[in-house]
């Protein structure tokens, strides 16, 4: 199995002082890999940078990290996966916002879990037949 790397994860390593590249082996055996809409999310940094240097510092990061967690495209598989995910949520009326529901839908189409920030993010638990781990504090 692997694991499908949130958000919350980056930036909680990120605030921890720890580098997204280097930190993830310590984090988990698994392989990690970086669904698409996370690396939109990222890139949301790079664009909204206050300064050149800022936006190149943040894109090297980026750059370093999908060096060793790879980028996982959001295919026909996985919407298709979150379409159903979002008609059964729902209607169970346990709707969690649509770009985690990208993350869960990737990381069930791979058959890998997913790694949240240490507050845990736990509307991933609505999601059914996902394993969620939860980022220790450091």
């Amino acid at each position: 199995m692997g694991i499908v790397i949130d958000t919350s994860a980056l930036v909680s390593l990120e605030r921890g002082g720890r580098s997204w590249d280097t930190a993830l082996p310590d984090v988990s055996p698994e392989p990690g890999v970086v669904p698409a809409i996370v690396y939109a999310e990222l890139l949301i940094g790079v664009r909204l940078a206050d300064t050149p240097r800022r936006a190149n510092a943040r894109r090297a990061k980026i750059n370093a990290l999908i060096a060793v967690a790879p980028i996982v495209d959001f295919g026909e598989a996985a919407a298709r996966r979150w379409s159903e995910l979002y008609a059964a949520l729902g209607k169970l009326g346990r709707m969690i916002p649509s770009n985690d529901l990208a993350v869960a839908a990737t990381a069930l189409e791979l058959g890998f879990g997913v790694l949240v920030g240490p507050k845990d993010e736990s509307h991933f638990r609505s999601v059914p037949d996902l394993n969620v781990s939860v980022l220790s504090p450091s």
